[in-house]
C-alpha cells in the first residue's frame, strides 16, 4: 500500500471542516469516495468536495476496490457494525467518538481488529495537537512537579427546545444513538487526555442524572479516578448550568497548569504565584495532525496513535462514570 485513498462512511458536520479536508493535505492521502443514507446529501457533499465517488450504501462503499481504508463518522449506534463490516473487508478503520455505544460494544470491535489483523485507530485527535503535546511535555519536565491531583469543570446552559428541535441536536442527547448525553459528545475527549498523560485507572466510580428531563439522556454527570501511579481526577459536566465552564487544572508540588479542552488555545503554568502562558494558534482542520499519524500508521511507517484497546478503556471509564453495566 503506497497510499491511503479513504473512504468516509457518515459524512455529516464534522467532516465538513474538523477531518473531511484534511484527508486530502496529507501526504500519501486522498479522499476518494464518501457515503451517505441520503443520497441527495452524499452527491451535494462530493460536488462541494471534489470527491470523485459517492454512495447512499455503506457496503458499496467499503467494498468499492478503490478505497482501501474507511473513516467512520456517523453516529455512535452504527460504529460497531460498521467498524465489523470493513474490518472483515480487510480495510483498516479510523473511527469517529466515543468508539462506540458503550464499553461492550467497543470490546467487540477491539476483539475483531485483534482477530482478523486489522488496524483500527480512534478519533481522539486532541492527543495530536500542539497544544496537548506541550501539556505532556511540561508535565514529562516536571514542570509544575510531582503531580498529585487533576481537576475538571465543564458546564453549558441546557439545550433549548429549538435548539432540540434540530437533528444534528437531538441524537446526540438520544441514548439509543450516542450513548447518552452530552457527556457522551464531549468526554470522550477529555478523559482519553486524562488517560494519555496519567495511564491506567486504578479505580472509577460516578454518578449521573437527568436534571432537566427535556430528554432521555443524563444532562449532569460526576467522575472520579484513582490512577495507578496515585493522581487523582475529579470531574463534573453540567449541561443544565446558568453559564458555559470549560477549564482543566493539573495541580503539582511545585505549580499548576490551566487550560480548556474546546473554548481557548493557551496554557497557563503557574510556578511561585507567576504565571506563564502558552499560546497556540487554532487549527483550522482539527483532525488534520491526527490523520498525518494515521496516513503513517496505515503505511507501516509510525505507530498507532490511538489504538483500539485505549479507546475501549475510555468507554469503560465512561460506563462506570454514568453507572451503566
Amino acid at each position: 500500500m503506497a497510499k491511503i485513498n479513504w473512504g468516509i462512511i457518515g459524512c455529516g458536520d464534522v467532516t465538513e471542516l474538523k477531518s473531511g479536508p484534511a484527508f486530502n493535505n496529507v501526504n500519501n492521502s486522498a479522499l476518494v469516495a464518501v457515503m451517505r443514507r441520503n443520497a441527495e446529501k452524499a452527491a451535494d457533499y462530493a460536488r462541494r468536495h471534489q470527491v470523485p465517488r459517492w454512495y447512499s450504501d455503506a457496503n458499496q462503499l467499503i467494498n468499492d476496490p478503490g478505497v482501501n481504508a474507511i473513516y467512520i463518522a456517523t453516529p455512535p449506534s452504527s460504529h460497531e457494525e460498521y467498524t465489523i463490516a470493513a474490518i472483515n473487508a480487510g480495510k483498516p478503520v479510523y473511527v469517529e467518538k466515543p468508539m462506540a455505544l458503550n464499553y461492550a460494544a467497543a470490546l467487540r470491535m477491539a476483539q475483531t481488529a485483534t482477530e482478523k489483523k486489522v488496524k483500527l485507530v480512534v478519533a481522539h485527535y486532541r492527543r495530536a495537537w500542539p497544544l496537548f503535546k506541550k501539556i505532556k511535555e511540561l508535565l514529562n519536565n516536571n514542570a509544575i512537579g510531582e503531580v498529585s491531583l487533576a481537576r475538571l469543570e465543564m458546564h453549558k446552559p441546557a439545550l433549548t427546545k429549538e435548539e432540540l428541535s434540530l437533528e444534528k441536536n437531538a441524537w446526540r442527547v438520544d441514548p439509543s444513538i450516542s450513548g447518552g448525553g452530552l457527556f457522551h459528545d464531549l468526554a470522550p475527549h477529555q478523559l482519553d487526555i486524562m488517560y494519555w498523560l496519567f495511564g491506567n485507572a486504578k479505580k472509577i466510580d460516578g454518578i449521573a442524572s437527568g436534571q432537566n428531563k427535556l430528554y432521555a439522556a443524563d444532562d449532569t454527570v460526576a467522575g472520579n479516578i484513582l490512577f495507578e501511579n496515585g493522581i487523582a481526577f475529579g470531574g463534573d459536566w453540567c449541561f443544565n448550568a446558568a453559564e458555559t465552564i470549560d477549564h482543566c487544572e493539573i495541580i503539582g508540588s511545585i505549580g499548576k497548569l490551566g487550560f480548556s479542552f474546546f473554548s481557548d488555545n493557551r496554557i497557563n503554568l503557574v510556578v511561585d504565584n507567576k504565571t506563564t502562558a502558552f499560546d497556540f494558534e487554532p487549527l483550522k482542520h482539527v483532525q488534520q495532525p491526527m490523520i498525518e499519524k494515521i496516513v503513517q500508521y496505515f503505511l507501516d511507517e509510525a505507530p498507532n496513535p490511538c489504538t483500539a484497546e485505549e479507546g475501549t478503556e475510555v468507554m469503560r471509564w465512561m460506563d462506570k462514570m454514568t453507572n451503566i453495566e
